[in-house]
């Protein structure tokens, strides 16, 4: 990456240099704090980082060019993943999100509406230090329902390790259990904590397999499920149990546990139209993101970065004149299972369908990672579509081919809903160079945040790359 000046010849890969700057402006674990990020400044016709050649863009292209900015699109993901932060799919944080993206996209001009649907409960936790101190110790976790919800203990915390009873010291009544997770081993490792008289049971996640690392989580207790274990019992993620693990080596560490159930929830899609010079009855083309994230996530890069993509683009396209009908989708829940899409694309009658060009979705456009140095087409029938060949000739006119993946088989995010039936659709994301599942280390994370996790190079290639080719189908 570049930090204001442009190399005789471009790297093949972002620059490591400025991400380890980044990296040494980071906030400690579950820290809020503003990041000055490395900005792109590259002009329509320099070479970017990554292209093996200058551009050859068309009148249309430096139309969008020209006007995208990741620096804009940088402070809506500020709101989300540092002021919002975990946006968790029916909860209060996710309808935050959602009332904000909504009114962006009013005041922008757009036809805006949410569009609601019923999803399961939750289950979560918030573990902080009573006293403030350390500051950055204020996180969301996990929580059974299996266990005691919609309470709040303190207590000193004590690690026991892998929880057999000589890992114990003499007296823990009243005090939280931090013990590693075994799934076999879960029910007898709170029951030994229970009978010691413990106040809650925080599992400490396993180590993923690098450079993946472990989410936090919502225990099941399926032998409890009659009667619920009378303690909180929690999940923290692979980061939070390094870092408590730290503090504890440092001295005593009071730390307070509040659970709460989630039931009865509403999730909402954040669904935005602008109607073309064909008609309301016209083709459409959409480019779409999905909003929420996992349990404990601040979810900057999954999926703050697609999402705040499709507010800039929509920013840019609002007063271009185009044919076809332009849509912005923000899915809700997706991380359950795509539940928000596929919501959406059952309502659809086939006429409706009939109508899409493409579907363009974003999700995860932006890690800072440095082996993430390729621009994935990710199609669940494999196959390509209009979606992947306008990317694909984006790319080529951007001088970026080479860091564009062929068109590959597979799902997992909100483009399978609409493939699943017939519409011509793609995920778009960077990813490591062999495989679409090298995904970098804070992914799903309380690491995904912008100071560990953003780079608003690869930010400003994706809105180029997704914001050429849109315009292209759309005009």
């Amino acid at each position: 990456m570049t930090n204001g000046d442009h190399p005789a010849t471009p790297p093949t890969h972002l620059d490591r240099s400025t991400v380890n700057r980044r990296r040494m402006l980071t906030v400690a674990l579950g820290g809020a704090a503003t990041v000055a990020l490395p900005t792109p400044t590259w002009a329509a016709t320099d070479q970017r980082p990554g292209a093996h050649r200058p551009p050859t863009i068309t009148p249309d292209d430096r139309k969008i060019i020209a006007q995208v900015s990741a620096e804009r699109a940088l402070s809506h993901l500020r709101v989300l993943s540092e002021d919002i932060g975990p946006r968790i799919g029916g909860t209060a944080s996710e309808r935050r999100a959602a009332d904000y993206l909504a009114k962006e996209l009013d005041r922008l001009g757009y036809d805006t509406r949410l569009e609601p649907f019923a999803v399961a409960d939750k289950f979560l936790a918030q573990l902080a230090s009573p006293a403030g101190l350390p500051t950055d110790l204020n996180w969301q976790v996990g929580a059974s329902a299996q266990a005691a919800l919609d309470t709040t203990v303190s207590g000193d915390a004590v690690d026991v390790g892998a929880g057999a009873p000589e890992n114990y010291p003499a007296d823990v009544v009243g005090r939280i259990v931090l013990v590693d997770y075994v799934a076999a081993r879960r029910e007898q490792l709170v029951a030994t904590a229970l009978a010691r008289g413990a106040a809650a049971v925080v599992f400490l996640a396993a180590d993923g397999v690098p450079p993946r690392r472990t989410s936090a989580f919502s225990p099941t207790l399926p032998g409890s499920a009659g009667s619920p274990v009378p303690i909180p019992v929690v999940g923290a993620a692979q980061a939070q149990k390094e870092r408590l693990r730290a503090l504890l080596a440092a001295g005593r560490l009071t730390l307070t546990l509040s659970t709460s159930a989630h039931r009865g929830l509403t999730s909402n899609n954040v669904l935005a139209e602008r109607v073309g010079r064909s008609g309301a009855g016209g083709p459409v083309v959409m480019v779409s993101a999905h909003y929420d994230t996992v349990t404990g996530a601040p979810g900057a890069n999954d999926d703050g970065s697609g999402t705040v993509l499709c507010l800039e683009l929509a920013r840019v396209l609002r007063a271009i004149p185009v044919e076809a009908t332009l849509r912005f989708a923000l899915w809700g829940s997706e991380e359950q299972g795509l539940i928000g899409s596929r919501y959406h694309v059952q309502q659809l009658a086939q006429a409706e369908r009939d109508r899409f060009l493409a579907v363009y979705q974003n999700d995860m456009v932006a890690t800072s990672w440095d082996p993430a140095t390729r621009y994935w087409q990710l199609s669940f029938t494999g196959q390509s579509n209009r979606a992947t060949d306008e990317v694909s000739a984006a790319a080529v006119r951007l001088g970026y081919d080479p860091r564009i993946s062929p068109v590959t088989q597979r799902g997992s995010s909100d483009h399978q809903s609409f493939q699943e039936v017939g519409i011509a659709s793609a995920n778009f994301s960077w990813r490591g160079e062999e495989s679409p599942a090298l995904l970098e280390p804070p992914y799903h994370t309380p690491e995904d945040t912008i100071a560990r996790n953003i780079s608003l190079e690869r930010l400003q290639v994706s809105l180029e790359l997704i914001g050429c080719a849109a315009y292209a189908t759309a005009r």
